[in-house]
């Protein structure tokens, strides 16, 4: 155990009476938060940070499975639209779209009915060609083929869109090359294959990488919801269609605090994206600037 994976432990262990209440407050409130969590690559190489060893990844599900309702991003909105359930929720889904999540972790979900959610570049899967982010740490990872993406979406897997070439979507103002990210993704994975694809996940995913515009092409073109993925949880009372995510951390410390009311994520800010709700930029830059979230 690391220094910080110890003092992480005490955290936890020190705040768990102050998170029960809480937990106690919000489940009398009926405002137990729906989780969602995101993945890259489940491997046992430790090619980059975002791979996570296949047997860790079993444990945090093992995990997940005790204390949390494991359900899909469709169950997710309608517990932000209605009201959660008895018990908190968590919504597992992948970025990206790797080979190797082929050997453990989606035959492990599968197996287990745990609901999942894909989300693939488009560009990535038509070629092959390795992730431009995997290539600067000097790594070439095979990407999914469509033809195990068909078999995933064969198996009960959801596959949704992760833009056409991996881009930083807050740094587009170009309407031409935004419509290709986030309209012709959707469009051509589902020609390829043959199959409706509901939901949109933003790369990076970060605040500033988020786009107003791209939120409403989103709609327009008829997803059912959008991804960001910077550390937020999701309300009752929570605009459904956008969906904040958790990245897991390669520990189960981690994973312990993030979803169990750790006031860190409790008060994350939410990215305004409807008109009438800021200013007129691009990117929402009008939103309230969030405290930097420390990756622990």
């Amino acid at each position: 155990m690391t220094w910080r994976s110890f003092l992480l432990t005490l955290y936890y262990h020190a705040s768990r009476p102050a998170r029960a209440w809480c937990y106690r407050c919000m489940a009398a409130q009926r405002r137990l938060p729906a989780i969602v969590l995101v993945y890259h690559r489940v491997a046992d190489d430790g090619a980059t940070p975002w791979t996570m060893p296949s047997a860790l990844f079993v444990r945090q599900m093992r995990w997940l499975q005790r204390h949390f309702d494991l359900v899909s991003l469709e169950e997710t909105q309608r517990r932000i639209r209605e009201g959660s359930g008895p018990r908190p929720s968590v919504s597992i889904t992948f970025d990206d779209g790797y080979a190797d999540n082929c050997r453990t972790a989606i035959p492990w979900l599968v197996r287990e009915r745990v609901p999942c959610t894909y989300f693939v570049t488009a560009q990535n899967a038509l070629t092959g060609d390795a992730f431009p982010h995997d290539q600067d740490v000097g790594c070439h990872l095979p990407t999914n083929t469509l033809d195990q993406l068909r078999e995933m979406a064969d198996l009960g897997i959801e596959i949704g869109a992760h833009s056409y070439t991996h881009a930083n979507l807050g740094e587009i103002a170009d309407p031409e090359s935004l419509w290709r990210e986030v309209v012709a993704a959707k469009r051509t994975m589902e020609d390829v294959l043959e199959r409706e694809v509901r939901y949109f996940a933003y790369p990076y995913g970060g605040y500033v990488h988020l786009n107003r515009e791209a939120f409403r092409l989103a709609e327009q073109v008829g997803y059912l919801g959008v991804c960001s993925c910077y550390g937020g949880l999701n309300f009752p009372g929570d605009d459904p269609f956008h969906l904040q995510r958790i990245a897991v951390g390669n520990d189960m410390i981690h994973l312990k605090n993030w979803t169990t009311m750790d006031p860190r994520k409790l008060g994350t800010p939410r990215f305004l994206y409807r008109t009438g709700e800021g200013g007129v930029g691009h990117r929402g830059d009008e939103n309230p600037t969030p405290q930097p979230l420390a990756n622990d």
